[in-house]
């Protein structure tokens, strides 16, 4: 199986790299000045890249994506599959989906589920689009840990970003409650007691803040604008804090 994989960024670079010692025939393109990864044939043009390979795997930035479908068009085969690998919404992948259509591409929205470097081509991902089964069948074997989820494009970037609002947003509280701490002389305690409280989630733990929140709404949204006012008299920015007072107060409302 020839493989063609755009982008040989941190990502692009470690799936190909796996891809190749599993034995498929890699080949790659990237205008940037980055390394070519072992066992990758490098193209300075994208068009002999694609000529021959079975299989596209676009691993760009969203904004690059609809080039890098375009940048190969003539040279890729109809009926090939056609993976995009960019995080971006469900409508986006909709617009690339009709893109690959109209040559003939059977197109796969796969989304990465975890980070990329230590995983490589194991990195576990969902797959969605009228390529999703085929995308599964070649890279499967190759090492891929792939679930896939519907013939619908979007399907997989849809869920990879309902759980990055999670993921990233608990990220950002976080960051803030340790940003204070530090301003507080607390930094080491906030760790320690941080790391036992995630390390210690599990689903009861998700019922408690949940269900519990419409019943104690008034005393959390009190309890809060103490937090937001306490950062504050930190020279804190309580941006996240502030915004979890009117994400209380919209539960209120209800």
């Amino acid at each position: 199986m020839r493989i063609t994989v755009f982008g040989l960024g941190e990502a692009g670079s470690a799936i190909a790299a796996d891809l190749a010692r599993a034995g498929a025939e890699v080949h790659g393109y990237d205008p940037a000045a980055v390394s070519t990864p072992e066992g990758v044939t490098r193209h300075g043009e994208p068009g002999p890249s694609v000529r021959g390979s079975g299989l596209v795997m676009a691993i760009t930035a969203a904004a690059d994506a609809q080039k890098a479908i375009a940048q190969a068009w003539g040279d890729m085969k109809r009926g090939i599959v056609y993976a995009d690998l960019s995080t971006a919404p469900p409508a986006f992948k909709e617009d690339l989906a009709d893109t690959a259509a109209l040559r003939g591409l059977r197109f796969a929205d796969v989304a990465l589920m975890a980070p990329v470097p230590g995983n490589g081509i194991a990195t576990p991902a969902l797959v969605s689009g009228p390529g999703a089964e085929s995308y599964a069948d070649i890279v499967g074997p190759l090492g891929g840990e792939i679930e896939v989820m519907s013939d619908r494009p979007g399907d997989a970037a849809g869920r990879k970003l309902l759980r990055s609002v999670a993921t990233k947003g608990l990220t950002a509280v976080l960051m803030e409650s340790l940003e204070a701490a530090a301003a507080h002389g607390d930094a080491e305690w906030m760790w320690a007691h941080l790391v036992e409280f995630v390390t210690a989630a599990d689903e009861g733990l998700m019922q408690r803040l949940i269900e519990g929140t419409p019943r104690h709404v008034d005393r959390r949204i009190v309890e809060m604008e103490s937090a937001r006012a306490f950062l504050e008299s930190l020279d804190v920015d309580p941006k996240m804090t502030r915004a979890t007072v009117e994400a209380l107060r919209r539960v209120k409302e209800v």
